[in-house]
């Protein structure tokens, strides 16, 4: 893209050429280097679905260059400052990660990883030599910040977590001298701890200009005078403001959301409760705004991933429910990551009847001794893994729940491992390790237990289903064969499904159309508000994307 080009008519940005026309190909960008603008490092799956070949591709004229060819089922790959190919990142047989250097076109192991361990290469140091790491390997129990030699597999501690309390999280680096310059840890607010004196200097110039909110720095200009920082606000989407090094001076660059009235947004609090069996569960907790916070319609709303996790700050979705008069509870359930090696471990082989979905149904009940929770008025509902702890949650749990709404979450374990994208093969023995193999009896027979289809029967409670029709992850059909099996059994289920959306959507009428039909959903049956009135466009979208559940047909999707 030119971004001096002017913009067609009718749009907000300048056209842009695809440089990775392929039907049917993933391009993933490894490395853009500034030493060489012209060029960057692709992965390409064009020969083999499973696999990302690496090239260096051309963004004036779109000419690609083959520079290693993966027959070593690397996952991932890794360049240095210059641009250079470094290491790849695969998986190992029994679930793990192995970082291995590459050596011309031999790939060579350093750094290995059990499979419930972590070693994430952040980026190579500016000696060009050693790569910044974050790893829990060994005895370690939180993820730390590491320097890997990959010529010896020597590694020396950079930083660890000073409360003891998460992971290590990210750092911020120097664009005109690529040093360290701060580190940072997302516990239940974001903690940053400056590594650079300067930095230190403008770190209190910064937060006393901006006391309220967690800061997040994006990149610098080259010579680091200018940067824009962000502050992560739970009742704001992030102002962006300009902080100028040498004057110390912090302005207001521009809202993304102006529109949004951030006086009658939602505080979210950091929260903690005790499950069954004594874990302690952190969770976020969104009141509505003005109301005693005694005897709510909820929402839980658990993340995806799984191996992913809900931070603080400013979530729109929670923000749309507060406001209709939900509580919305996020949990930090088991098996989501940031909370040590010890907490994603116990979320192994516990979906659904285990205890990552009690954890889920332990905060319902803790809601409901706070005396914040109408027992008779909670949902569920959750994208991904949130959508399928949905389906969960309504069939495993059915007294709990008053409705659901599962957003591209799988119904079946079973058919979800079966249909994984051919570039998600290289991590497939991570799923059998964490999740389950379907080709073992006895892994067979558990998953088939944790999958809602196999028990719908037991659900009771209204549910809604939203699919995109090009999803990669999670295929229609495991949309369409749950709601079949709700149609055929009488049950109440309503079926959204946008053909030009994939693993969510993106489209913004689609977007509006499916929390526009939601949020009447949940009013129909929990009992908060909702917008009845839409602007036409929506609402023509709305019925575009609304499926008559009796043409679903299972069995051409099979």
């Amino acid at each position: 893209m030119d971004p001096a080009a002017k913009p067609p008519p009718g749009e907000k940005v300048p056209p842009a050429r695809d440089l990775t026309p392929y039907e049917e190909v993933q391009a993933r960008i490894i490395v853009v280097p500034e030493s060489s603008p012209r060029h960057i490092l692709i992965g390409l799956n064009d020969r083999n679905p499973q696999l990302h070949d690496v090239y260096r591709l051309n963004i004036e004229t779109g000419e690609r260059e083959l520079i290693l060819l993966n027959d070593a089922n690397v996952a991932d790959w890794v360049a240095d400052l210059e641009g250079n190919l470094r290491l790849g990142v695969r998986v190992t047989e029994d679930g793990g990660t192995e970082i291995l250097r590459v050596d011309g076109t031999e790939l060579t192991p350093v750094f290995t990883c059990t499979v419930d361990e972590t070693c994430d290469p952040i980026r190579f140091h500016k000696n060009g030599r050693q790569l910044y790491l974050s790893t829990n390997q060994g005895n370690r129990e939180l993820a730390e910040l590491v320097l890997l030699d990959p010529e010896t597999g020597a590694t020396e501690l950079v930083d660890r977590d000073p409360e003891g309390e998460v992971d290590f999280s990210n750092a911020i680096f120097s664009r005109a001298t690529d040093e360290l310059l701060a580190t940072s840890y997302a516990g239940a607010r974001l903690r940053i701890y400056p590594k650079n004196a300067t930095f230190e200097k403008d770190l209190a110039v910064i937060r006393a200009a901006l006391p309220r909110g967690d800061l997040l720095f994006r990149q610098p200009t080259r010579d680091d005078r200018l940067w824009i920082v962000k502050p992560i606000l739970d009742t704001d989407n992030g102002p962006n403001y300009l902080y100028d090094r040498a004057t110390g001076k912090v302005e207001l660059l521009y809202r993304p959301y102006p529109n949004i009235p951030i006086e009658h947004m939602a505080e979210m609090e950091p929260v903690t409760y005790t499950a069954r069996d004594g874990v302690e569960i952190p969770a976020y907790l969104t009141l509505p705004k003005g109301v005693e916070p005694r005897n709510l319609a909820v929402v839980i709303m658990p993340h995806g991933g799984p191996w992913a996790r809900d931070t603080w700050g400013w979530n729109p979705l929670a923000q749309l429910l507060a406001n209709r008069g939900y509580a919305v509870l996020q949990p930090n359930f088991r098996g989501s990551t940031g909370y040590g090696k010890n907490f994603l471990e116990l979320g192994n082989g516990q979906w659904g009847t285990g205890s990552m979905q009690h954890d889920i149904t332990d905060g319902v009940a803790w809601l409901i001794e706070q005396g914040i929770a109408d027992p008779s008025r909670i949902a569920i509902m959750g994208g991904s893994y949130g959508g399928y702890a949905t389906l969960a949650g309504v069939t495993f749990t059915p007294d709990v729940y008053a409705a659901g709404v599962s957003i591209v979450g799988p119904s079946s374990i079973i058919t979800l491992l079966n249909s994984i994208p051919p570039y998600w093969v290289p991590i497939k023995k991570l799923f059998h390790a964490r999740v389950g193999n379907p080709e073992d009896p006895a892994d067979l027979e558990r998953l088939r237990a944790q999958s809602p289809l196999y028990s719908a029967a037991d659900i009771t409670a209204p549910l809604m289903v939203i699919q995109g029709a090009n999803d990669p992850r999670v295929k229609q059909s495991e949309s369409d064969q749950i709601v079949a099996a709700l149609r055929d059994l009488g049950r109440t289920v309503e079926y959204l499904v946008a053909p030009d959306e994939g693993h969510g959507f993106a489209n913004e009428l689609n977007d509006l159309a499916s929390y526009a039909a939601m949020e009447r959903f949940l009013a129909e049956h929990v009992g908060g508000r909702y917008q009845g009135e839409m602007r036409p466009e929506i609402a023509d979208k709305l019925e575009a994307i609304t499926v008559d559940i009796e043409t679903v047909d299972v069995g051409m999707r099979e």
